[in-house]
């Protein structure tokens, strides 16, 4: 048994055991063995990236789960690695270029890939070392990189059979368009953004109708050149006439006559309430109006360039001004014409391009497109529930995407990725991994990111790895790539495996702070897991964030959380170290005659702790396990059970003293493994240092807790052996609850609890007297009588339990005539402070102006206040009893 220090200094002890984890290979998973098998894939994190919270949470449950089962006795692999992220790492390349006054084109393509390889090589790997450092258990031996030689293998595999199946095909669609990137962008790649924006009002003129206007309400008046109808609603009374006739577009406003007239068209889905329920239609840019478009055979006109300047169509005015400026000039110009009606402020959400933080563009593009293969068998696994989502609300969100699904738009117009290996001359093409020959020219575009990454289950495993770990376990992931990525999964997983990825899909929250906003750095909410873990250690982050993530819900990050792991960890810390001195080696054999009512009350508790936490984890609700050893270790281990134990302890009856280090031993060493998974860093050196790592399982060898075994619940023959039962249960408990009882005694009384008073204790039956000591002990008391014939003075605060009645006699202990003066004045001032606050909520000027948090302050405080009255009140009426 090594002496455990003082001060428990997380840093020396995570950077110690961290790489004696690696050094032994104890993640190394073995597709030879004969154990069951456990298995999960890392959500690749972009090669760019750098440990944020939302990491954090995902791969702690990750650990937490592979961990457990490796204690369990599965052959454990958790497979690492990270993803190319074609535009991110693009992007950050690029930047990189323009500050040595470079551009991608002055590289050439050739030359830009192998400066983002130097790039990847030298910075790529943070992430990974980042994972580390937070204690993931992944089989590093093992990382995969969705670049690498063989992964690109199978991507381009892939692209060509889907491509021969005639599932990939080439069509000019309405996609997400970044015009600083300049590339076609997923939904996953757009994030929203609530903008002040402006909302201009115009008017068009009726053609067959002179002197008729209808009004339109619109952001963007810059692309009015582009518009090619007008559509309103067929129920709309105010404007069902017009439809079949024509409006006379204002602009470009140089145009002939008969080249400004546009069809007014009917479409069900125009708001009567939104704007004016006029809507003009751009179908080369918008979504909406595009499918209007086709619907009726409207013209496509495009106004704007890919890199969101105006074009010659949209008239010389506007032409070669970005989209920005267009705007403000063809109000200019409708104000001019007459056709400006009014403008005001407006509110609204826009798609960002998640890299370049510009507005998308709708944009009409030439793209490669895939039908998605194996729907119908993705559909029914989650139907017949051979993929279970947690939370299952997921399955419903999950299915009925999967009936509106649309083809993929697969192609972006980067140079970092997997290219597309069609190849073009003169009119002919071939789809192919490698050149046909001279006079070839392969697609420009590469692949989305994700079509490599909807492969990482199965496209990360050699055929030996497949045969043992595929399908995987389980997946733990975010609820916004449930169809970007988890959707995708289980659908390649059909077509190129014949079976499901996984059979478990656990979603995890959004990490939001405090007061629910998502994290942001210009919000300055979104610290630094690497300063957290400097500041407080691994183990306590893993433990706060954990702690407040319930199943499914978003995660409420307040720092004071791992500020609470930090907490428990130095309480698990000084535990130990109390075990340890002691001063006795570890007892393994407890002897069941010499076990007290509170050694039985324990092992009991530790039997629910188990049974509870197994049935948690079980169903996925991690937060509620932490929960649940949290209580067990602090509320009942240490709380009550140490206290209690500190009886025997300081006995001189050396054999009670061994017996009671045997149960202290039991559970401290039962605890560490349950605490393991949650908390590997510290368990893992007290497990070392108790010596723990030498008695529990000499079959398995087990010189670390990475391989002890998992704790299962008591056996019923250990009961009966040890006479672990309801009524020893029961007793402990009553009389656990008789001390809470007395300890609000003394703070009624305002009697510190550090202070040594007389207790009387009135049993209802037979008290043992070896219950004696350690009741008086958790008293505090001096002394402690037991007297079943007291008879107790008039006004002695008395409580009442199923074992008898406690009396605390107040002689000598307080002035009761002083305290009763105190107590006047407390009241007065206390009923004063509740009048103030009264007052003010039955102001209705204060209620209709205050802001939401005064008010709610203002009634708090009253209740805090009434509190503090019904408290010394209650102790008032002790004394004048």
């Amino acid at each position: 048994m090594a002496e455990i220090p003082k001060a428990y200094e997380p840093q020396e002890v995570e950077k110690h055991w961290n790489q004696y984890w690696l050094n032994n290979s104890c993640f190394r998973a073995n597709p030879d063995s004969a154990k069951p098998a456990y298995s999960i894939v890392i959500p690749p994190p972009n090669v760019t990236g750098i440990l944020h919270l939302g990491h954090v949470l995902n791969n702690t449950l990750q650990d937490v789960l592979a961990r457990i089962a490796g204690m369990k006795g599965f052959e454990t692999l958790w497979l690492p690695g990270t993803d190319h992220a074609g535009i991110a790492t693009q992007v950050v390349v690029e930047k990189t270029l323009r500050a040595e006054g470079l551009t991608k084109h002055d590289l050439g393509r050739e030359k830009f890939i192998e400066r983002v390889w130097e790039w990847k090589e030298k910075h790529g790997g943070i992430i990974i070392e980042q994972l580390k450092k937070l204690g993931c258990s992944c089989d590093w031996a093992r990382e995969r990189f969705t670049m690498d030689a063989e992964y690109s293998r199978s991507v381009t595999e892939t692209f060509i059979d889907l491509y021969n199946k005639g599932l990939i095909y080439r069509g000019k669609r309405m996609v997400n368009w970044c015009p600083v990137s300049m590339t076609a962008l997923s939904d996953e790649e757009v994030s929203m953004k609530t903008l002040a924006d402006t909302m201009y009002y115009f008017k068009v003129e009726i053609a067959e109708n002179p002197g008729t206007f209808l009004t339109i309400a619109t952001t963007r008046p810059e692309t009015i050149p582009g518009d090619s109808g007008i559509a309103v609603n067929p129920k709309d009374k105010r404007y069902a006439e017009f439809i079949g006739k024509h409006a006379i577009r204002p602009l470009p406003h140089k145009l002939p006559p008969e080249e400004k007239l546009i069809p007014i068209v009917p479409a069900e889905h125009v708001e009567f309430e939104f704007g004016t329920g006029v809507l003009k239609v751009t179908p080369a840019h918008d979504k909406t109006d595009f499918e209007i478009g086709k619907q009726h055979g409207l013209d496509f006109i495009e106004v704007i360039n890919a890199n969101a300047t105006m074009n010659r169509r949209a008239g010389k005015d506007l032409e070669n001004l970005d989209r920005d400026q267009a705007r403000v000039c063809a109000w200019d110009l409708l104000e001019k014409l007459g056709a400006a009606v009014k403008k005001e402020p407006y509110e609204h959400n826009v798609g960002f391009s998640e890299r370049a933080d510009v507005p998308v563009e709708p944009r009409l593009s030439e793209q490669w497109f895939l039908k998605y293969p194996s729907q119908d068998k993705a559909r029914q696994a989650v139907v017949n529930g051979d993929i279970r989502f947690y939370p299952d609300r997921w399955a419903k969100v999950f299915n009925h995407w999967m009936e509106n699904i649309q083809d993929w738009c697969i192609s972006r117009q980067l140079w970092w990725g997997h290219r597309i290996p069609i190849w073009y001359r003169d009119d002919e093409i071939r789809c192919q991994a490698e050149s046909p020959g001279d006079g070839w020219t392969q697609d420009p575009d590469v692949l989305d990111t994700w079509f490599s990454s909807w492969l990482w289950p199965f496209a990360t495993m050699d055929e030996q790895t497949q045969r043992k770990f595929y399908p995987t376990s389980v997946l733990v992931t975010a609820p916004e790539i449930l169809f970007f990525w988890v959707a995708r999964m289980i659908m390649a997983g059909f077509e190129y495996t014949g079976e499901k990825p996984f059979s478990h899909v656990y979603l995890t929250g959004i990490v939001r702070d405090k007061l629910g906003r998502k994290m942001s750095k210009s919000l300055g909410n979104s610290p630094d897991p690497l300063d957290l873990i400097d500041k407080y250690g691994a183990d306590a982050l893993r433990f706060g964030v954990m702690r407040s993530a319930p199943l499914g819900q978003d995660v409420l990050f307040d720092e004071q959380h791992v500020e609470l792991g930090r907490n428990f960890c130095n309480k698990l810390w000084n535990v130990c170290r109390f075990r340890q001195l002691q001063g006795e080696t570890v007892k393994s054999q407890i002897n069941p005659d010499l076990l007290t009512s509170d050694d039985k009350w324990i092992l009991a508790r530790l039997d629910a702790a188990i049974a509870e936490l197994n049935t948690a984890l079980n169903e996925y609700r991690f937060t509620e396990s932490t929960h649940i050893l949290y209580r067990f270790f602090w509320s009942e281990y240490c709380d009550w059970y140490v206290e209690a134990a500190k009886s025997a302890l300081y006995n001189d009856d050396q054999d009670r003293k061994h017996n009671t280090l045997a149960v202290i031993d039991f559970i401290l060493s039962t605890t560490l493994r349950l605490f393991h998974p949650f908390l590997p860093f510290i368990t893992e050196e007290l497990w070392q240092d108790m010596g723990y790592n030498k008695s529990c399982d000499k079959d398995r060898g087990d010189e670390s807790i990475v391989t002890a075994p998992w704790p299962e619940w008591i056996s019923a023959e250990f009961k009966t052996r040890f006479g672990i039962d309801r009524t020893n249960h029961d007793f402990a408990a009553q009389k656990y609850e008789l001390v809470t009882q007395a300890r609000n005694l003394r703070r009624e009384t305002n009697i510190p609890s550090n202070k040594k008073i007389r207790f009387v204790f009135k049993p209802r039956a037979h008290w043992p007297q070896e219950e004696s000591a350690s009741f008086k002990l958790l008293l505090n008391a001096e002394p402690l009588e037991i007297n079943p014939e007291f008879n107790p003075p008039k006004g002695t605060p008395t409580t009442l339990s199923p074992l008898g009645e406690l009396y605390m006699p107040l002689e000598g202990v307080i002035d009761v005539e002083a305290e009763k003066a105190r107590l006047t004045k407390e009241i007065e001032k206390i009923k004063t402070e509740i009048s103030k606050v009264e007052q003010r909520l039955a102001n209705p000027a204060f209620m209709e102006k205050a802001p939401a948090h005064v008010r709610e302050e203002n009634l708090k405080r009253k209740t805090d206040w009434q509190s503090k009255l019904d408290h010394a009140q209650s102790v008032m009426n002790h004394l004048c009893e």
